[in-house]
Protein backbone atom coordinates (compact mmCIF):
# COMPACT_ATOMS: atom_id res chain seq x y z
CA UNK A 1 0.00 0.00 0.00
CA UNK A 2 1.44 3.35 -1.03
CA UNK A 3 -1.30 6.12 0.67
CA UNK A 4 -0.94 9.53 -0.77
CA UNK A 5 -2.08 12.65 0.89
CA UNK A 6 -2.78 15.23 -1.81
CA UNK A 7 -5.08 18.24 -2.00
CA UNK A 8 -8.89 17.47 -2.91
CA UNK A 9 -9.41 17.47 -6.84
CA UNK A 10 -11.12 20.86 -8.22
CA UNK A 11 -12.99 20.27 -11.61
CA UNK A 12 -14.05 23.83 -13.56
CA UNK A 13 -16.37 22.12 -16.03
CA UNK A 14 -18.91 19.75 -14.93
CA UNK A 15 -22.60 18.97 -16.28
CA UNK A 16 -25.31 18.18 -13.03
CA UNK A 17 -27.98 18.66 -15.19
CA UNK A 18 -30.13 19.99 -12.08
CA UNK A 19 -32.77 22.16 -12.40
CA UNK A 20 -34.44 20.19 -15.85
CA UNK A 21 -32.78 16.73 -16.66
CA UNK A 22 -32.60 15.46 -13.10
CA UNK A 23 -33.19 12.01 -14.87
CA UNK A 24 -29.45 12.27 -16.04
CA UNK A 25 -28.14 13.70 -12.83
CA UNK A 26 -28.72 15.84 -9.81
CA UNK A 27 -26.97 17.93 -7.44
CA UNK A 28 -27.49 14.81 -4.73
CA UNK A 29 -25.84 12.26 -6.68
CA UNK A 30 -23.07 14.93 -8.79
CA UNK A 31 -22.11 15.56 -4.92
CA UNK A 32 -21.59 11.75 -4.37
CA UNK A 33 -20.43 11.51 -7.41
CA UNK A 34 -17.86 14.44 -6.43
CA UNK A 35 -16.61 12.52 -3.29
CA UNK A 36 -16.30 9.62 -4.48
CA UNK A 37 -13.83 11.11 -7.35
CA UNK A 38 -11.86 12.95 -4.35
CA UNK A 39 -13.14 16.36 -5.33
CA UNK A 40 -13.70 19.10 -3.15
CA UNK A 41 -15.18 21.72 -5.81
CA UNK A 42 -16.68 22.08 -9.21
CA UNK A 43 -17.98 24.66 -11.05
CA UNK A 44 -21.67 23.25 -12.87
CA UNK A 45 -22.29 24.97 -16.48
CA UNK A 46 -25.27 26.45 -16.95
CA UNK A 47 -27.52 24.47 -20.11
CA UNK A 48 -29.97 23.50 -17.80
CA UNK A 49 -33.89 24.39 -17.68
CA UNK A 50 -34.38 26.75 -17.33
CA UNK A 51 -30.73 28.27 -18.23
CA UNK A 52 -28.42 29.61 -15.56
CA UNK A 53 -29.67 33.61 -16.37
CA UNK A 54 -31.53 34.91 -13.41
CA UNK A 55 -30.51 34.97 -9.72
CA UNK A 56 -33.43 32.60 -8.95
CA UNK A 57 -32.15 29.46 -10.61
CA UNK A 58 -28.84 30.10 -9.02
CA UNK A 59 -30.08 30.32 -5.71
CA UNK A 60 -32.04 27.03 -6.60
CA UNK A 61 -28.07 25.69 -7.08
CA UNK A 62 -26.65 27.07 -4.08
CA UNK A 63 -30.15 25.96 -1.54
CA UNK A 64 -29.74 22.56 -2.97
CA UNK A 65 -26.12 22.26 -2.51
CA UNK A 66 -26.05 22.88 0.79
CA UNK A 67 -25.09 20.19 3.45
CA UNK A 68 -23.32 17.61 0.62
CA UNK A 69 -20.19 18.07 2.27
CA UNK A 70 -18.50 19.66 -1.10
CA UNK A 71 -18.84 22.84 -2.71
CA UNK A 72 -20.62 23.07 -5.98
CA UNK A 73 -20.44 26.78 -7.70
CA UNK A 74 -22.66 27.47 -10.28
CA UNK A 75 -21.86 29.16 -14.07
CA UNK A 76 -23.94 31.12 -15.66
CA UNK A 77 -24.79 32.09 -18.65
CA UNK A 78 -22.89 35.00 -21.55
CA UNK A 79 -26.83 35.60 -22.59
CA UNK A 80 -30.02 35.56 -21.76
CA UNK A 81 -31.40 32.05 -22.07
CA UNK A 82 -27.98 30.74 -24.13
CA UNK A 83 -29.55 32.76 -26.95
CA UNK A 84 -26.76 34.38 -28.41
CA UNK A 85 -29.05 37.34 -29.09
CA UNK A 86 -28.94 39.59 -25.43
CA UNK A 87 -26.31 39.98 -23.07
CA UNK A 88 -27.21 38.46 -18.97
CA UNK A 89 -27.45 40.96 -16.78
CA UNK A 90 -23.51 40.80 -16.01
CA UNK A 91 -23.58 43.60 -12.79
CA UNK A 92 -26.52 41.07 -11.18
CA UNK A 93 -24.01 38.05 -11.45
CA UNK A 94 -21.30 39.91 -9.55
CA UNK A 95 -23.53 40.99 -6.80
CA UNK A 96 -24.91 37.20 -6.47
CA UNK A 97 -20.89 36.29 -6.46
CA UNK A 98 -20.92 34.19 -10.14
CA UNK A 99 -17.08 33.92 -11.04
CA UNK A 100 -17.70 32.20 -14.57
CA UNK A 101 -19.94 32.93 -17.76
CA UNK A 102 -20.07 30.54 -20.43
CA UNK A 103 -22.77 29.80 -22.98
CA UNK A 104 -21.02 26.45 -23.25
CA UNK A 105 -22.80 24.39 -25.81
CA UNK A 106 -24.20 27.06 -27.38
CA UNK A 107 -21.45 28.85 -27.81
CA UNK A 108 -21.97 32.62 -28.53
CA UNK A 109 -21.67 33.23 -32.81
CA UNK A 110 -21.59 37.22 -33.11
CA UNK A 111 -18.88 37.96 -32.95
CA UNK A 112 -19.44 41.64 -32.11
CA UNK A 113 -21.88 40.19 -29.11
CA UNK A 114 -18.96 38.22 -27.89
CA UNK A 115 -16.88 41.33 -28.05
CA UNK A 116 -19.05 43.33 -25.62
CA UNK A 117 -19.22 40.29 -23.20
CA UNK A 118 -15.91 40.45 -23.06
CA UNK A 119 -15.88 44.06 -22.30
CA UNK A 120 -18.20 43.80 -19.94
CA UNK A 121 -17.03 40.74 -17.86
CA UNK A 122 -13.70 42.68 -17.42
CA UNK A 123 -15.99 44.96 -15.93
CA UNK A 124 -17.75 42.76 -13.45
CA UNK A 125 -14.75 40.55 -12.73
CA UNK A 126 -16.00 37.57 -14.46
CA UNK A 127 -14.39 35.02 -16.74
CA UNK A 128 -15.77 33.87 -19.51
CA UNK A 129 -15.30 29.99 -20.71
CA UNK A 130 -16.22 29.21 -24.28
CA UNK A 131 -16.56 25.81 -25.12
CA UNK A 132 -15.17 26.94 -28.68
CA UNK A 133 -17.60 25.71 -31.82
CA UNK A 134 -18.62 26.92 -34.86
CA UNK A 135 -22.07 24.85 -34.86
CA UNK A 136 -22.53 26.29 -38.98
CA UNK A 137 -19.38 23.73 -39.30
CA UNK A 138 -20.32 21.17 -37.32
CA UNK A 139 -23.61 20.89 -38.89
CA UNK A 140 -24.88 18.26 -37.77
CA UNK A 141 -21.69 15.86 -37.45
CA UNK A 142 -21.30 13.51 -34.73
CA UNK A 143 -17.64 12.04 -34.50
CA UNK A 144 -14.55 13.58 -35.72
CA UNK A 145 -14.38 13.99 -39.29
CA UNK A 146 -11.77 11.68 -40.70
CA UNK A 147 -10.79 8.47 -41.13
CA UNK A 148 -13.14 6.99 -38.68
CA UNK A 149 -16.08 8.89 -39.84
CA UNK A 150 -15.56 7.68 -43.97
CA UNK A 151 -15.38 4.59 -42.37
CA UNK A 152 -18.62 4.76 -40.20
CA UNK A 153 -20.03 6.51 -43.21
CA UNK A 154 -21.48 9.34 -40.60
CA UNK A 155 -21.17 12.85 -40.61
CA UNK A 156 -18.23 14.31 -39.42
CA UNK A 157 -16.90 17.41 -37.10
CA UNK A 158 -14.28 19.62 -38.75
CA UNK A 159 -11.24 20.53 -36.26
CA UNK A 160 -11.65 23.81 -37.50
CA UNK A 161 -14.72 24.52 -35.88
CA UNK A 162 -12.68 23.80 -32.77
CA UNK A 163 -9.71 25.73 -34.08
CA UNK A 164 -11.53 28.85 -35.39
CA UNK A 165 -13.85 29.96 -32.55
CA UNK A 166 -10.40 29.35 -30.33
CA UNK A 167 -8.59 31.72 -32.76
CA UNK A 168 -11.23 34.50 -32.76
CA UNK A 169 -11.57 34.09 -28.37
CA UNK A 170 -7.72 35.14 -28.19
CA UNK A 171 -8.01 37.20 -30.85
CA UNK A 172 -10.60 39.34 -28.86
CA UNK A 173 -8.68 38.92 -25.16
CA UNK A 174 -5.69 40.26 -26.55
CA UNK A 175 -6.89 42.92 -28.29
CA UNK A 176 -9.28 44.00 -25.50
CA UNK A 177 -6.42 42.89 -22.78
CA UNK A 178 -8.76 40.73 -20.94
CA UNK A 179 -9.09 37.52 -19.69
CA UNK A 180 -10.49 33.99 -21.54
CA UNK A 181 -10.34 30.52 -20.74
CA UNK A 182 -11.01 27.82 -23.48
CA UNK A 183 -12.47 24.82 -22.71
CA UNK A 184 -12.12 21.21 -23.21
CA UNK A 185 -9.15 21.36 -25.73
CA UNK A 186 -8.97 18.39 -28.26
CA UNK A 187 -7.26 19.41 -31.61
CA UNK A 188 -3.03 20.13 -31.93
CA UNK A 189 -4.31 22.98 -34.03
CA UNK A 190 -6.05 24.81 -30.80
CA UNK A 191 -2.67 23.87 -28.51
CA UNK A 192 -0.84 25.51 -31.30
CA UNK A 193 -2.83 28.43 -30.53
CA UNK A 194 -3.15 28.90 -27.07
CA UNK A 195 1.03 28.05 -26.71
CA UNK A 196 1.48 31.06 -28.85
CA UNK A 197 -0.89 32.98 -27.44
CA UNK A 198 0.55 32.67 -23.81
CA UNK A 199 4.02 33.49 -25.70
CA UNK A 200 2.74 36.62 -26.35
CA UNK A 201 1.49 37.44 -23.00
CA UNK A 202 -2.26 36.72 -23.59
CA UNK A 203 -4.06 36.02 -20.47
CA UNK A 204 -5.73 32.99 -21.58
CA UNK A 205 -5.73 29.50 -19.91
CA UNK A 206 -6.99 26.30 -20.95
CA UNK A 207 -8.61 22.77 -19.97
CA UNK A 208 -8.91 19.67 -21.43
CA UNK A 209 -9.94 16.42 -20.41
CA UNK A 210 -8.81 12.38 -19.45
CA UNK A 211 -10.31 11.19 -22.61
CA UNK A 212 -8.08 13.61 -24.99
CA UNK A 213 -4.63 12.85 -24.05
CA UNK A 214 -5.34 8.77 -23.66
CA UNK A 215 -7.75 7.92 -26.13
CA UNK A 216 -8.55 8.64 -30.18
CA UNK A 217 -11.11 8.32 -32.63
CA UNK A 218 -10.57 4.85 -33.31
CA UNK A 219 -12.25 4.10 -30.25
CA UNK A 220 -15.87 4.77 -32.37
CA UNK A 221 -15.49 2.15 -34.85
CA UNK A 222 -17.27 0.33 -32.25
CA UNK A 223 -20.41 2.00 -32.48
CA UNK A 224 -20.68 2.35 -28.33
CA UNK A 225 -21.91 5.57 -28.23
CA UNK A 226 -20.49 5.81 -24.39
CA UNK A 227 -17.28 7.28 -26.66
CA UNK A 228 -18.96 9.90 -28.05
CA UNK A 229 -18.62 13.82 -26.67
CA UNK A 230 -18.24 17.17 -27.95
CA UNK A 231 -15.75 17.94 -29.00
CA UNK A 232 -15.27 14.62 -30.18
CA UNK A 233 -12.03 12.27 -29.58
CA UNK A 234 -9.67 12.68 -32.87
CA UNK A 235 -6.69 11.87 -34.65
CA UNK A 236 -3.26 10.30 -32.37
CA UNK A 237 -1.53 13.19 -33.99
CA UNK A 238 -3.86 15.34 -31.68
CA UNK A 239 -3.78 12.97 -28.68
CA UNK A 240 -0.19 13.47 -28.56
CA UNK A 241 -0.25 17.08 -28.80
CA UNK A 242 -3.05 17.12 -26.03
CA UNK A 243 -0.27 15.27 -23.89
CA UNK A 244 2.27 17.34 -24.92
CA UNK A 245 0.15 20.79 -23.72
CA UNK A 246 -0.43 18.67 -20.73
CA UNK A 247 3.21 18.20 -19.99
CA UNK A 248 4.94 21.32 -20.93
CA UNK A 249 2.12 24.04 -19.63
CA UNK A 250 0.17 25.28 -22.03
CA UNK A 251 -2.76 23.07 -21.18
CA UNK A 252 -3.00 24.66 -17.46
CA UNK A 253 -5.73 22.42 -15.79
CA UNK A 254 -7.73 18.93 -16.75
CA UNK A 255 -10.87 18.95 -15.87
CA UNK A 256 -13.55 16.05 -16.72
CA UNK A 257 -16.23 17.55 -18.93
CA UNK A 258 -18.92 15.23 -17.03
CA UNK A 259 -21.89 14.76 -18.99
CA UNK A 260 -24.25 12.06 -17.55
CA UNK A 261 -26.80 10.84 -19.91
CA UNK A 262 -29.31 7.74 -19.00
CA UNK A 263 -28.52 4.64 -20.51
CA UNK A 264 -31.79 4.67 -22.93
CA UNK A 265 -30.49 7.39 -24.45
CA UNK A 266 -26.90 6.14 -25.08
CA UNK A 267 -28.32 3.24 -26.94
CA UNK A 268 -28.37 4.19 -30.42
CA UNK A 269 -24.82 5.14 -31.67
CA UNK A 270 -26.82 7.45 -34.58
CA UNK A 271 -28.89 9.94 -32.42
CA UNK A 272 -27.00 9.53 -28.96
CA UNK A 273 -26.65 12.86 -27.19
CA UNK A 274 -22.53 13.69 -26.56
CA UNK A 275 -21.15 13.34 -22.98
CA UNK A 276 -19.11 10.91 -21.25
CA UNK A 277 -18.96 11.21 -17.35
CA UNK A 278 -15.24 11.28 -15.81
CA UNK A 279 -15.34 12.58 -11.73
CA UNK A 280 -15.10 8.96 -10.44
CA UNK A 281 -11.93 8.11 -12.91
CA UNK A 282 -10.38 11.51 -13.70
CA UNK A 283 -7.60 11.13 -11.64
CA UNK A 284 -7.11 7.25 -11.81
CA UNK A 285 -6.94 7.48 -15.14
CA UNK A 286 -4.75 10.52 -14.97
CA UNK A 287 -2.27 9.23 -12.64
CA UNK A 288 -2.22 6.37 -14.56
CA UNK A 289 -1.38 7.27 -17.91
CA UNK A 290 0.64 10.40 -16.93
CA UNK A 291 2.22 10.11 -13.16
CA UNK A 292 2.56 6.44 -13.47
CA UNK A 293 4.32 5.80 -17.18
CA UNK A 294 7.02 8.55 -15.68
CA UNK A 295 5.64 11.61 -17.94
CA UNK A 296 4.78 13.94 -15.23
CA UNK A 297 5.44 13.69 -11.72
CA UNK A 298 2.56 13.86 -8.91
CA UNK A 299 2.98 17.52 -8.27
CA UNK A 300 2.28 18.36 -11.84
CA UNK A 301 -1.28 16.43 -11.28
CA UNK A 302 -1.96 17.88 -8.26
CA UNK A 303 -1.26 21.25 -9.81
CA UNK A 304 -3.35 20.31 -12.67
CA UNK A 305 -6.17 19.32 -10.82
CA UNK A 306 -6.43 21.00 -7.67
CA UNK A 307 -4.01 23.61 -7.62
CA UNK A 308 -4.13 25.46 -10.94
CA UNK A 309 -8.25 25.31 -11.44
CA UNK A 310 -9.14 26.59 -8.00
CA UNK A 311 -6.38 30.01 -8.47
CA UNK A 312 -8.53 29.97 -12.63
CA UNK A 313 -11.46 30.47 -10.50
CA UNK A 314 -10.26 32.73 -7.83
CA UNK A 315 -9.64 29.93 -4.39
CA UNK A 316 -6.85 30.04 -2.59
CA UNK A 317 -4.76 26.75 -2.53
CA UNK A 318 -7.43 23.69 -0.79
CA UNK A 319 -7.33 22.92 3.08
CA UNK A 320 -8.92 20.10 2.34
CA UNK A 321 -6.79 16.85 1.25
CA UNK A 322 -7.95 13.39 0.45
CA UNK A 323 -6.12 10.28 0.42
CA UNK A 324 -5.33 7.83 -2.39
CA UNK A 325 -3.38 4.32 -2.44
CA UNK A 326 -1.49 4.97 -5.66
CA UNK A 327 -0.46 1.26 -5.74
CA UNK A 328 -3.80 -0.38 -5.58
CA UNK A 329 -5.75 -0.53 -9.14
CA UNK A 330 -9.19 -1.39 -9.96
CA UNK A 331 -11.20 -2.35 -12.82
CA UNK A 332 -13.63 0.57 -14.29
CA UNK A 333 -17.03 -0.77 -13.47
CA UNK A 334 -20.26 2.02 -14.69
CA UNK A 335 -22.50 -0.13 -12.43
CA UNK A 336 -20.80 0.81 -9.20
CA UNK A 337 -20.81 4.12 -9.76
CA UNK A 338 -22.38 6.76 -7.49
CA UNK A 339 -23.15 9.18 -10.49
CA UNK A 340 -26.82 8.38 -12.57
CA UNK A 341 -24.16 8.47 -15.54
CA UNK A 342 -23.00 5.10 -17.02
CA UNK A 343 -21.27 6.05 -19.99
CA UNK A 344 -17.76 6.26 -18.97
CA UNK A 345 -15.03 6.31 -21.62
CA UNK A 346 -12.58 3.64 -19.68
CA UNK A 347 -15.39 1.14 -18.79
CA UNK A 348 -13.86 -2.03 -18.16
CA UNK A 349 -10.06 -0.58 -17.86
CA UNK A 350 -7.53 -1.07 -15.25
CA UNK A 351 -6.76 1.83 -13.85
CA UNK A 352 -4.50 3.08 -10.72
CA UNK A 353 -5.68 4.76 -7.39
CA UNK A 354 -7.75 4.06 -5.33
CA UNK A 355 -9.53 6.71 -3.06
CA UNK A 356 -9.52 5.59 0.40
CA UNK A 357 -11.03 8.40 2.33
Amino acid sequence: MSLQKIPALFDLHVHFRDPGFTEKEDIFSGAAAMKAGGYSGVVCMPNTSPPVDNKKTIEYIRKKSMGQGVNIYPAACITKGMSGEELADFAEYERLGIKIITDDGKPVKNNELMRRAFIEAAKHNLLIADHCEDLDIIDGGIINRGEVSEALGVKGMDRLSEDLITARDIILAEELGTRIHICHVSTSGSVELIRAAKARGVKVTAETAPHYFIDTEKKLLTKDADYRMNPPLRTEQDRAAIEAAVIDGTIDCICTDHAPHTPSEKADFYKAPNGVIGLETAFAASYTYLVKTGKIPLERLIELMSTKPREIYGLLPSTHFVKFDLDESFIVNPERMKSKGRNCVFKGERLYGVLKN
